[in-house]
């Protein structure tokens, strides 16, 4: 069965470039050694935060994936730049 993993945080518009730079070098470094990351999808939502949902193949490759995290040093970078974050994981039940 599919994971994901769900954020959701603000970026100041100033921030904005920088931080999809540094998440698009976030998402390849990632891959390359977890190629479990089969997509991403950042939307803006109409409060002006973001969603940021990671689908992976299974809840073990993203639980290997998350374990790995200290050895990304895009992470905190990426990250420095938003606000307010929160994130989940869960399980994909239906998909059309």
């Amino acid at each position: 069965m599919s994971a994901v993993r769900s954020h959701r945080y603000s970026v100041p518009e100033a921030d904005l470039e920088e931080f999809l730079a540094r998440r698009r070098s976030l998402i390849a470094t990632v891959r390359k050694g977890h190629p479990g990351l089969t997509r991403t999808v950042l939307i803006r939502l109409d409060d002006d935060t973001y969603t940021d949902t990671w689908h992976w193949e299974s809840a073990e490759q993203l639980g290997a994936a998350l374990a790995a995290l200290p050895t990304f040093p895009e992470a905190p970078l990426t990250m420095s730049l938003t606000k307010d974050a929160t994130a989940l994981n869960g399980l994909l039940v239906d998909e059309h």
